[in-house]
């Protein structure tokens, strides 16, 4: 069972990036997969989740409406599309499984830096 996420990197403010987190030993019809992003000195926050099936999507505040998650089923893998990048937004992005959005996680995925600088 594991989750790798990938897809950080360097961006300037005002740009998009597109994270990956591919499941593995385990399919996400089941699951729901969460982001979650650690900026440098703070604590872990979550920042969008997707229901197992992706019938149901969850933001947080300062995502909404500039990031969107979604499930591709074949490839067993979730995406986070982070357009309008801000400078609050670096950190290390992890994405985790847990049985339903909200409920304690079951496995974290290595994270992935991202970087927002000119």
């Amino acid at each position: 069972v594991q989750l790798v996420e990938s897809g950080g990197g360097l961006v300037q403010p005002g740009g998009s990036l597109r994270l990956s987190c591919a499941a593995s030993g385990f399919t996400l019809d089941y699951y729901a997969i969460g982001w979650f992003r650690q900026p440098p000195g703070k604590e872990r926050e979550g920042v969008s989740c997707i229901s197992g099936g992706g019938g149901s999507t969850f933001y947080s505040d300062s995502a909404k409406g500039r990031f969107t998650i979604s499930t591709d089923n074949a490839k067993n893998t979730v995406y986070l599309q982070m357009n309008t990048l801000k400078p609050e937004d670096p950190a290390v992005y992890y994405c985790a499984s847990s049985n339903r959005c909200g409920s304690s996680v079951n496995v974290w995925g290595q994270g992935t830096q991202v970087t927002v600088s000119s």
